[in-house]
């Protein structure tokens, strides 16, 4: 990604929908953009660990975790999944862990916090559905951008 999101919202703002939540940055990558693939599950992380087990060709995973803090919904395996398939981030309205082996890998990760505990992992949830997460709503395909100012996503 070589616009920042602060340029593109000035250039496209009524084209855009802003996620206005306090994302922390937990990857190595800090900037990263993509066509968002959607997963819908509270402190359950079997439906995204599966999907991040599939080859991403550059896409952003969007978790949307109800905001909770709770429990983990990513951690090291799971983000060394999508490294190896080739995601571009991941954006997770929720918590990680690991957050020290997270900063090393070559992934962009927005999160709301990091909290050590393991999630359920039953398979609860929905994959490509839309969401809405800080008041923006995101639907499978729409281009995401993310960069150290937040997160943006097509209409």
């Amino acid at each position: 990604m070589t616009v920042s999101t602060a340029d593109l919202w000035d250039e496209r703002g009524p084209e855009l929908n802003s996620i206005a939540l306090n994302f922390g940055d937990f990857g190595a990558k800090d900037s990263f953009s993509g066509p968002a693939r959607t997963v819908r599950c509270f402190e359950d992380n079997a439906l995204a660990k599966s999907t991040l087990s599939q080859p991403g060709d550059g896409a952003v995973l969007i978790i949307d975790g109800g905001g909770s803090i709770g429990t983990a919904l990513m951690g090291d395996m799971i983000a060394e999944l999508a490294v190896s398939n080739g995601w571009a981030g991941v954006v997770i309205n929720g918590a990680v862990r690991d957050r020290v082996a997270l900063s090393s890998m070559g992934l962009g990760i927005k999160a709301l916090a990091s909290n050590p505990r393991k999630s359920s992992k039953t398979g609860a949830g929905e994959l490509d559905v839309t969401v809405e997460i800080g008041g923006a709503t995101i639907r499978p395909g729409a281009m995401v951008f993310a960069d150290p100012d937040g997160v943006v996503v097509e209409k």
